[in-house]
């Protein structure tokens, strides 16, 4: 069987058309020239690039350059990467511009929170959306950890009109992302959206062929980019504390700095079988990536599956066994156990996080189904062999995690 990517709507063609023709007749705007991204950034929020996030200059070059060398991006995919830096440098400013103008804002207590991390496609979204709906926690939307400035005034916007445009272009784009990993604008969605300041974010290697970046990534220090994530947090929290949930497969491999940054945090962490967690992975990946590149290789995208995944997982385990128990309580949950018995993992997590569960979880578990019906949108096929996985092989090569 051969991995094929989405077909595209007549709708669609004719965006991805006219942005090639904009490319074709003004390739100046699709250059990847960090001084423009950095021009630009500063026009549009009367800023100086002393104003952005510490180190934004080395995640600035290392992120184009890898996109310009490595993307094979189309005209659309070289917009997204563009304005995705540019909009990254824009929100360190805007935080720091915040903090400097209300010293309370650096101060909003901030419980523990509870965090969901594992591989991709390990149940980590359906966890994660599921404590949302306990009133007492709090799942950020995509529009807060994007634009978090907006929401420190008591009439603050609504986030599902602030980012219910962007969505919709996305599932226009690329109506199968929908089944691979439902969004939109009244989703709880993960931490990367809010992370990434100083450009340092795992999250971009989701969405583009970005093999020199995630080298780069893996020898960061990643101190700087959580604890302006803390303080993006704490930007939502000023009229609203209560519990964050949280969530975000990245998080495995940056596990020591979100300990760090979150003292006392409950981390959950879903377990599933690795040739089913890289196979999904690998179909996410690539199903995302042709939203912006034309030329997706599904046996590179699965290898990078795999690198990337030995990675993260063998640091997470290194983390684990040196964090004293006071620093962080983990719980792990078998994904199968999510899938067959919800509730009992509901109970695991608000034992662990000191917390009492709602009087009926069966009838959270059900309202949550009927509002998110699993294969709702359609249903996610694939097989190792699509993205050249051989299972024992990689049985094999993760013996380190039985």
């Amino acid at each position: 069987m051969t991995w094929r990517p989405p077909r595209r709507t007549e709708v669609a063609e004719q965006i991805y058309t006219e942005a090639a023709k904009d490319r074709a007749e003004n390739p100046h705007r699709y250059r990847f020239d960090a001084q423009r991204v950095v021009e630009r950034a500063c026009r549009r929020g009367e800023y100086t690039p002393e104003q952005f996030a510490p180190g934004w200059a080395d995640g600035l070059d290392a992120f184009l350059g890898s996109a310009d060398q490595d993307g094979r991006l189309n005209a659309l995919g070289i917009r997204m990467a563009l304005q995705s830096a540019t909009g990254r440098l824009l929100a360190g400013a805007r935080i720091a511009q915040c903090r400097a103008a209300r010293r309370d804002l650096c101060d909003a207590a901030l419980p523990p929170p509870i965090v969901i991390i594992g591989g991709w496609r390990t149940g980590t979204t359906f966890l994660f959306r599921l404590l949302g709906t306990d009133p007492r926690l709090r799942a950020p939307l995509p529009a807060e950890l994007v634009s978090p400035w907006l929401f420190i005034e008591p009439f603050r916007p609504d986030p599902t009109e602030v980012s219910a445009t962007a969505s919709q272009l996305l599932h226009t784009l690329n109506p199968d992302m929908a089944i691979v990993h439902p969004s939109g604008p009244s989703l709880p969605e993960e931490c990367v959206l809010a992370m990434g300041t100083d450009l340092r974010n795992w999250g971009f290697t989701s969405m583009m062929r970005l093999p020199g970046y995630a080298e780069w990534l893996a020898a960061q220090d990643f101190t700087g980019s959580y604890a302006r994530y803390r303080e993006a947090l704490q930007l939502l929290a000023r009229h609203d504390d209560r519990r964050f949930v949280l969530k975000a497969p990245a998080h495995t491999a940056e596990l020591d700095h979100l300990i760090e940054t979150f003292p006392g945090l409950v981390v959950v962490q879903i377990h599933r079988n690795i040739v089913a967690t890289l196979t999904s992975g690998a179909s996410l990946f690539a199903v995302y990536r042709s939203t912006y590149s034309d030329d997706v290789d599904a046996f590179e995208v699965g290898r990078q599956q795999v690198t990337q995944s030995e990675l993260w997982f063998r640091r997470a385990l290194q983390v684990r066994d040196r964090t004293p128990t006071h620093a962080a309580t983990f719980v792990d949950i078998d994904y199968r156990d999510l899938v067959s018995s919800p509730k009992t993992a509901l109970q695991h997590v608000y034992s662990a996080a000191g917390m009492t569960p709602p009087e009926d979880l069966d009838a959270l578990v059900d309202e949550y189904n009927r509002a998110n019906p699993r294969d709702g949108k359609g249903q996610h096929r694939y097989t190792p062999e699509e993205f050249g996985l051989i299972p024992e092989q990689i049985r094999e090569r993760f013996a380190f995690l039985d």
